[in-house]
């Protein structure tokens, strides 16, 4: 390869990354302030925090993976609160009477079945709008988080009440092979999956034409109604998984664990750059916006910043993330 192509790529490769940065400001922002905090705090550097920081990846990263295809489909799914809610207390209190292999295994087909029954619902209903989706799933949230609440009365469940083994649940909080943890593995499994459906197979390009334009992928014989099923197994299953990756961590099983999930999940999903409107985004951009929605929280922390005040960052960047999206889609178009 000669001197000038060599330079040439350079170039190109330089340009690309700028082009990146530039239609991505809030990732510029959020490295910047990861910056500014590991001069300020020089806790921030340490293996106890980028530990810590691995660790709130678990059940955060499920859940988003799953409602990256809802949205890049033109939907959203407001249920997981209450499905990783429910899932965590099946799973912990069924140890004592199945065991806990076959409890974990109880829990995600009660994920399942939540994910299933949104999508009869919405196909039900005729609700093939973002608007109405989010309305049903949301009101499926209430119902799966009532049903939680009602199975245990509304007491925690702690796992090491357990009179049997928790070995399963211990595995998975710490153990791994070499530097990977068993969470991480069981991540990158369920990654690698979610790539191939999105990018490989007839189903992830039928989710993303439906996203792009409902009435034309009708049109073009495309399958809406299993595009659905398939997104809101697929969202059920990955919110129960996160369920049980946090029962193993936290030790307990409380009805209301999964609230804080439905918001953030979404605003890693729209962060990572998929389209809130539909029709474009990736799992592997997923990833990255849940690192830097988790890379915020814990800088925030550090530096002592009010609860209050991150609740109002946190809206304002998804507030930016969705009109930085909409510029552009306009752009675009144009």
């Amino acid at each position: 390869m000669s001197a000038s192509t060599q330079r040439l790529g350079g170039r190109v490769n330089s340009q690309t990354a700028i082009n990146l940065l530039k239609s991505n400001p809030i990732f510029v922002a959020i490295a910047a302030l990861a910056v500014v905090t590991s001069f300020v705090e020089p806790q921030f550097l340490t293996g106890e925090n980028l530990n810590n920081i691995i660790r709130q990846f678990g059940t955060l990263i499920f859940a988003a993976l799953g409602m990256t295809l809802v949205i890049m489909a033109g939907f959203l799914d407001l249920s997981i609160g209450g499905i990783i809610g429910l899932v965590a207390v099946v799973t912990v209190t069924l140890i004592d009477t199945v065991g806990q292999g076959p409890a974990i295994l109880i829990g995600l087909s009660v994920g399942l079945g939540c994910g299933l029954l949104n999508s009869a619902l919405i196909i039900s209903s005729g609700a093939l709008t973002q608007a109405e989706s989010l309305f049903i799933t949301y009101g499926m949230s209430l119902v799966y988080g009532a049903a939680a609440l009602m199975y245990v009365q509304g007491v925690t469940q702690f796992l090491t009440y357990s009179k049997t083994s928790i070995a399963l649940f211990d595995t998975i909080n710490s153990g791994g092979i070499g530097f990977l943890s068993v969470s991480a593995m069981i991540f990158l499994v369920c990654l690698a999956i979610l790539y191939v459906i999105e990018r490989r197979t007839y189903a992830g390009r039928a989710i993303v034409l439906t996203g792009g334009n409902k009435v034309a992928a009708r049109l073009a014989g495309i399958p809406i109604s299993r595009s659905i099923v398939i997104i809101y197994s697929v969202s059920g299953v990955m919110a129960a998984i996160g369920a049980v990756v946090l029962v193993s961590r936290v030790t307990l099983a409380d009805p209301t664990m999964g609230t804080p999930y439905m918001t953030q999940a979404i605003l890693a999903v729209v962060v990572g750059g998929t389209a809130l409107i539909g029709g474009r985004g990736s799992v592997m951009w997923t990833v990255v916006g849940t690192l830097l929605l988790i890379l915020l929280n814990n800088c925030l922390n550090l530096l002592e910043v009010s609860t209050y005040v991150q609740y109002m960052l946190r809206g304002a960047i998804l507030i930016m993330a969705i009109w930085l999206d909409r510029v552009k889609q306009t752009s675009v178009s144009k």
